[in-house]
């Protein structure tokens, strides 16, 4: 199946008052086109930051220092500002975490869902608002004049969460990515959200990739699942694989800090949190919080090692 993206190398750092600090270490991925991948971490892990990355949309003081980002046979970090805004929205849309914040307050619903027609396109306004409405019918808001008409505080989080995902979709990109589109959810909202999002991807052939904390949401939607921490990917594999054998001792420690049902004993979190930037251990970003460190966790960072069947791990407990 060929990727739809792939990620060589990415380095991103900030330039604090304190110095220069490294945020995503090389960080190198792919997605096939058509494929649902789901990135888990803790917050501070990355995630979030390598999504921004994708699009370019890291600001001063952060910067992008090296790597490629190759879409659709293009590396994004050698496109001029005018073609890679050609990109964002176009070809690869993104949903926030909070839509609340997201949309612009003083617009109403159906413009703000419009807009991306009327910046890519030469369509009028009245047929883009017309294409809005659209839109909103496809992802299953049934009042669509009033919803249109709205603005985004008289709407309830899931509505809002449901327009931000018609906005995404309007000039139908072929990547998504969903930043913890679930966070502002409640647990019946959140089960709806993703049935919705899966139906959309299978129905639009969308390449998703979603950024999430909570592998409730991992199990609903994806195929595949990256691990990020420290800024770097320590565990990859297909998803069913991964909750039946989690390698990596960050994985494990978040799979075991999940509640079981029936099981009313207690959880085990994770010793410890995740450090500021430039605050991680030499060697492996996770060794100070692991029950299975060693001394030479400390020396270098382990490198990410691969079986037959693509599960890869970045532990000195595998193929070191």
């Amino acid at each position: 199946m060929a990727n739809i993206l792939e990620v060589k190398d990415l380095e991103v750092g900030f330039n604090l008052a304190k110095g220069r600090v490294t945020a995503l270490h090389g960080v190198s991925l792919a997605l096939n086109k058509g494929e649902r991948v789901a990135l888990v971490g803790e917050s501070g892990s990355g995630k979030t930051l390598l999504s921004l990355s994708i699009l370019r949309l890291i600001e001063p003081p952060g910067e992008i220092r090296g790597g490629e980002v190759i879409f659709e046979g293009r590396d994004l970090m050698k496109l001029q500002e005018e073609e890679i805004r050609k990109v964002r929205g176009n070809r690869i849309a993104m949903i926030f975490q909070e839509p609340l914040s997201a949309l612009n307050p003083v617009l109403t619903i159906g413009y703000q869902v419009a807009e991306p027609f009327l910046v890519h396109t030469d369509i009028s306004k009245k047929e883009a608002l017309g294409k809005a409405k659209e839109l909103l019918k496809l992802v299953s808001i049934a009042d669509v004049d009033r919803v249109a008409a709205a603005y985004p505080h008289e709407l309830s989080g899931g509505m809002r969460q449901r327009a931000m995902i018609a906005m995404a979709l309007a000039l139908n990109p072929s990547l998504l990515l969903a930043d913890e589109p679930t966070t502002a959810l409640d647990v019946t909202l959140q089960a709806q959200f993703i049935e919705l999002l899966k139906e959309l991807q299978e129905k639009l052939s969308l390449t998703l990739l979603i950024v999430t904390h909570d592998f409730g949401v991992v199990a609903e939607i994806a195929e595949r699942v990256l691990v990020i921490y420290g800024g770097m990917i320590v565990e990859e594999a297909p998803v069913k694989e991964l909750f039946a054998d989690p390698r990596h001792p960050y994985t494990k420690g978040l799979l075991a800090s999940i509640p079981k049902r029936g099981k009313n004993g207690k959880l085990k979190p994770i010793r410890g949190q995740v450090p500021p930037l430039g605050k991680f251990p030499s060697g492996c970003p996770f060794r100070d919080r692991c029950d299975f460190a060693k001394e030479k966790c400390a020396e270098s960072v382990p490198r990410l090692t691969s079986d037959q069947s693509g599960h890869n791990v970045r532990c000195v407990l595998y193929g070191e």
